[in-house]
């Protein structure tokens, strides 16, 4: 993917060049049992409205926030798992402003001392990991508009990166490459469609190649909002580069403003004049103990590091140089772990054997995959546990199955499940490697077609395909297919 760390310009009508700098502001819901700052359950998605809400998520007057431990250890496991560094004083901030989702007319968040500082992901640095809370949710029905208090107050991680996004592909990489390491650490389910990752996008365009990242070469910026699709990153960046070099081109200049995406349109509209962290009026939460995250020793980075599990980086190395896999295969396991537990334990059967795990691969990524499309769930896939799938690697190694046989066991035991051996003995799959009987075989069939047999010899080697047909025919398919080439040969 080295393509997409490429700077790329952009060239207008008249020839000027343009090239753009980009920054990604990406928020994450937090997979916890509570909410934030209160014990209401976290579960914004499968309840009915307004019905985890209580006095601290709501705003009553009196009600005190309290800090959901939980929720700041798995910020702490992603700016550990992105190198990083954990603060080791840490507050929360009132971020000022009002929206009717908003009750407390602010937010609690952090402003000058985030949990973590720095960082690196997809050849891209990172300025800040942060936690806040998230909002209420509106929604629009004629003339009435409702809120549902149910998300009010979800622990909601935000990553802020450098403006140093080459281009849109670059950024829709990016937040692939973090939607896949939140899933690894299980800290979020991190959707787009259910909005439990929201992906903001700040754009600029300068006539001025930034080599040295100057900010005096960045242009102005415009924040494009809730973009809710890795294509429509991809989309409303672009877009949003073309529009501002057409307001440069006409002698215009770029408002800082905040813009949103229409998906009917494929354009950005404008919302609002984008606010500066002035106008948000930050100051300490009084009502929030500040913290000295050194004196926890669970959020130790000791700690923090001995508890990752094997992240994706790490997981492409290890599966590239010890499988040998390819890389569409390794990305498949990497974004399906239930298939990659059944590869991982079964592929522990083969030691060093590179054809057994190309086996073992392709059938997992193709031919099960393929099969389960029929299934809603993942229910049936433990029908191909590592068991069964050891024994059908191990039955095609031994030439004791076919290819088509290994598919026909596995329809089977998506079917009906059960045992891979005895499904293939009971239906007759085994083929049969008893030199002796296939010789028998091989005779019967050059003493029935003597006219093919001389012309194979006189050098017509595509009648070895008809040949093979007949045994087929005779033996129901059960013959060992390379043994039976091999007769063949010698006695023809």
């Amino acid at each position: 993917m080295e393509e997409n760390f490429l700077k790329k310009s952009y060239q207008s009508k008249s020839g000027k060049k343009y090239w753009p700098t980009i920054g990604l502001e990406i928020h994450a819901e937090l997979k916890t049992n509570s909410k934030m700052f209160c014990s209401c359950k976290n579960d914004p998605f499968n309840s009915k409205p307004n019905e985890n809400i209580c006095e601290i998520c709501t705003a009553q007057p009196g009600a005190l926030p309290y800090v959901n431990y939980e929720a700041v250890k798995k910020v702490l496991k992603v700016g550990k798992a992105l190198s990083g560094k954990i603060a080791d004083f840490s507050e929360f901030d009132r971020k000022n402003y009002f929206y009717p989702d908003m009750p407390k007319a602010y937010q609690i968040s952090q402003y000058k001392y985030p949990l973590i500082s720095g960082g690196n992901l997809a050849n891209s640095p990172i300025t800040r990991i942060h936690l806040e809370e998230d909002t209420a949710s509106s929604s629009h029905k004629g003339e009435y508009s409702y809120v549902d208090f149910n998300r009010a107050g979800v622990p909601l991680m935000e990553l802020v990166t450098e403006p140093e996004i080459k281009n849109s592909d670059h950024a829709s990489f990016f937040a692939k490459e973090l939607q896949l390491l939140l899933r690894t650490l299980d800290v979020s389910g991190a959707n787009l469609e259910k909005g439990e990752m929201r992906i903001e996008a700040n754009v600029s365009i300068s006539e001025h190649e930034n080599k040295e990242n100057n900010p005096e070469f960045f242009g102005t910026k415009t924040e494009v909002k809730n973009l809710n699709s890795f294509k429509i990153v991809q989309s409303a960046i672009e877009y949003e580069i073309q529009r501002q070099i057409e307001v440069l081109e006409k002698g215009e200049k770029v408002d800082q403003e905040t813009r949103g995406w229409d998906e009917n349109k494929a354009k950005t509209f404008s919302q609002r004049k984008k606010e500066n962290s002035e106008d948000y009026r930050y100051f300490p939460d009084p009502d929030i103990p500040k913290y000295k995250l050194s004196e926890i020793s669970e959020f130790s980075e000791k700690e923090i590091s001995e508890n990752l599990p094997e992240l994706p980086l790490e997981k492409r190395e290890r599966y590239f140089n010890s499988f040998s896999l390819k890389a569409e295969d390794v990305e498949f396991f990497l974004q399906n772990p239930e298939y990659d537990k059944i590869f991982e334990k079964a592929s522990l059967n083969f030691s060093e054997n590179k054809k057994a795990f190309s086996l073992l691969s392709n059938y997992l990524t193709s031919d099960i995959a393929g099969i389960m499309k029929k299934e809603n769930s993942l229910e049936k896939l433990k029908n191909f546990s590592a068991e069964n799938m050891t024994k059908i690697i191990s039955m095609i190694l031994e030439g004791k199955i076919s290819s088509r046989g290994a598919k026909d066991i596995l329809i089977e035991l998506f079917e009906r499940s059960g045992d891979a051996e005895k499904i293939a003995g009971d239906k007759n799959l085994i083929q049969s490697s008893d030199e002796g009987e296939l010789e028998k075989i091989v005779q019967e069939i050059a003493t029935q077609f003597p006219d093919q047999v001389q012309k194979f010899k006189a050098g017509d080697e595509n009648l070895l395909k008809f040949f093979m047909g007949q045994a087929m025919k005779k033996t129901g398919g059960s013959a060992n297919p390379q043994i039976l080439t091999e007769i063949f040969k010698k006695i023809l």
